[in-house]
């Protein structure tokens, strides 16, 4: 999308001329010829995205579907690790720990993962 702002800029101030010639020629009135100019810009824009393959919907695409995906994600390890109902899930976390955190059900004491997490979450978003 970036790489054709140039392009639709130049094509702007071509169609805004022809517009400006032609609602001269035809008797336009201002908001007529506004009307006309925006119309054709659009159609023209979208002409632009067509041959490109870049709508602006597949940029937001990803956010579309990882808002979701994060809810659910944290809802799972949520009733993971507080809302299981056998002791043995429980168990299981408070021992199956790596490196420094050793229980699962304990909060990190030492910020490492949720500092990395949001660092990592940053990076994609910005990427």
């Amino acid at each position: 999308l970036e790489n054709l702002q140039p392009e639709i800029k130049k094509l702007a101030e071509r169609l805004r001329y022809e517009v400006s010639v032609y609602g001269k020629q035809r008797g336009w009135s201002e908001k007529v010829a506004r009307f006309h100019f925006k119309k054709n810009l659009r159609r023209v824009v979208t002409e632009l995205y067509v041959r490109d393959n870049c709508h602006p919907f597949k940029a937001t695409l990803l956010v579309w579907v990882q808002i979701p995906m994060w809810v659910c994600v944290s809802l799972a390890l949520r009733n993971c690790s507080v809302g299981a109902a056998g002791s043995e899930v429980q168990e299981q976390f408070s021992s199956g720990g790596a490196l420094w955190f050793r229980d699962l059900t304990a909060p990190d004491s030492t910020w490492i993962l949720p500092l990395s997490l949001g660092l990592v979450n940053l990076l994609i978003v910005e990427v």
